[in-house]
């Protein structure tokens, strides 16, 4: 385990009879960092995570979770994790207040209820059943059980799967602070921009494998490489564009009124198209620089869409 890592895995497997749900996987999380796991259902995601949380056994590969084995140390490693899974369901009559008592009872380490509930906007509904909540609001609340521990590392599973925009923003904001408050979250989504939003390194697993790791814009650069320059104009383009590397791609269209560049030098795309289009008289009506998103590698690696 490398110094100052919050988690480390190592040559991981999991078996199911014949089926190896995970084929051996690597990667560490660092202390304060925000690390996403993203793949299709069935990947070896939540296998994966619930592994790290003393939930599963593991058929073989080396774990550690704050230098502990979750397998050999469960309650070592409960104690100091938050875990938010993906569908959270309580008692239709236990109030608000009475959850989060219930939980923090469960440990060593406890938060301040009062300011917890006031950070996730639940004060107001301390008293509320919970069959009276909103599906944002039970949401929420999984995040508030998840943390009354005041925990070293939070595990999100699949946090704003179902949610409407609106509460999956709140969501996205509440991870943003704890991000900034250097917690160390280690998250699960099946959403592209989820993870380009929030995580600090993202790995791509599929079929039990990581195929993919790095920051959201290594995994781009690495991957695709190129952005694309992308300009339309007014009136129709003639003669020949400018001469770049053999890197990059130039396309006209037909009607000679839009033109793209796949180039890995944007920036330098940009300043010499637009010379000459000025230099032809042709007016701009747009200009657009389009980066390779995750959801571009993805496809990319695997030739399926996240949500297969």
């Amino acid at each position: 385990m490398t110094d100052g890592a919050a988690l480390s895995v190592s040559r991981l497997h999991k078996k199911y009879g014949d089926f190896e749900a995970v084929r051996g996987i690597d990667f560490e999380v660092a202390q304060g960092e925000v690390f996403g796991l993203l793949g299709p259902n069935g990947a070896g995601k939540t296998t994966t995570v619930e592994i790290l949380e003393g939930l599963r056994s593991r058929t073989s590969g080396d774990v550690t979770v704050l230098g502990h084995d979750p397998e050999d140390e469960p309650r070592a490693v409960k104690d100091r994790i938050g875990v938010s899974l993906q569908a959270t369901n309580l008692p239709d009559k236990i109030r608000v207040i009475e959850a989060c008592q219930l939980f923090s009872a469960f440990y060593t380490r406890r938060t301040n209820i009062e300011t917890l509930l006031k950070r996730l906007q639940l004060w107001d509904k301390r008293r509320a059943y919970y069959t009276t909540l909103s599906g944002g609001q039970k949401q929420r609340l999984a995040l508030a059980l998840a943390m009354v521990n005041e925990p070293a590392i939070l595990f999100l599973d699949e946090p704003t799967t179902g949610l409407d925009p609106q509460v999956r923003l709140e969501i996205h904001t509440l991870i943003e602070e704890l991000r900034d408050a250097k917690t160390t979250i280690l998250l699960t989504t099946h959403y592209i921009e989820e993870a380009e939003r929030l995580c600090d390194r993202v790995a791509i697993i599929d079929e039990g494998r990581i195929i993919a790791l790095g920051t959201p814009r290594e995994l781009q650069e690495k991957v695709l490489g190129h952005a694309r320059v992308e300009i339309v104009c007014h009136s129709p383009l003639h003669g020949t564009p400018p001469h770049w590397s053999d890197e990059a791609v130039v396309q006209i269209s037909e009607n000679g009124l839009e033109i793209s560049v796949a180039s890995p030098k944007p920036a330098r795309a940009v300043v010499e198209l637009v010379k000459w289009i000025d230099g032809q008289g042709v007016e701009l009506a747009d200009i657009h620089i389009k980066r390779p998103t995750l959801e571009d590698v993805f496809i990319q690696l695997t030739g399926k869409s996240l949500r297969e």
